[in-house]
């Protein structure tokens, strides 16, 4: 791919997010910052297996900050232990991230993947448009 067809991708991408971004609730805001940490994950896998060291730790540490936001979103009086369980589990998959990172660990990164896919179908399950469709 040649830089510029590169460079229309990603302000295609960028247009696309900054559109879902702008017309999203609360909780189609997480969704969002879900499925990007695990496409994240996704590409990183993608750069160990090609050897794209750099690639892989953009990839990574983009994951990182998307997993630190969804952390500081978490509101600990609201969501109780269950916050507090959300918090550890975000903290240990920032952990395995960044053993995959320092050591090219492709079981660390999928084990941080998997766990982050669990968060991801869960979250998704208890849309307000799911919730809506079961009672329905």
């Amino acid at each position: 791919m040649s830089y510029f067809t590169g460079n229309k991708a990603n302000r295609y991408q960028q247009t696309q997010v900054a559109t879902g971004v702008n017309g999203a609730d609360p909780h189609q805001l997480i969704q969002l910052l879900l499925d990007g940490a695990t496409e994240r994950m996704a590409l990183a896998r993608g750069c160990l297996q090609r050897g794209d060291l750099a690639g892989k730790g953009e990839r990574i540490s983009r994951t990182i900050a998307i997993i630190e936001a969804l952390r500081a979103s978490l509101d600990h009086q609201a969501g109780g232990e269950l916050s507090e369980r959300l918090d550890a589990l975000y903290d240990y998959v920032i952990r395995r991230l960044l053993d995959a990172n320092m050591h090219a660990d492709v079981a660390a990164l999928d084990e941080a993947a998997s766990l982050m896919e669990e968060i991801r179908s869960a979250w998704a399950a208890i849309s307000p448009g799911s919730r809506q469709a079961a009672v329905g």
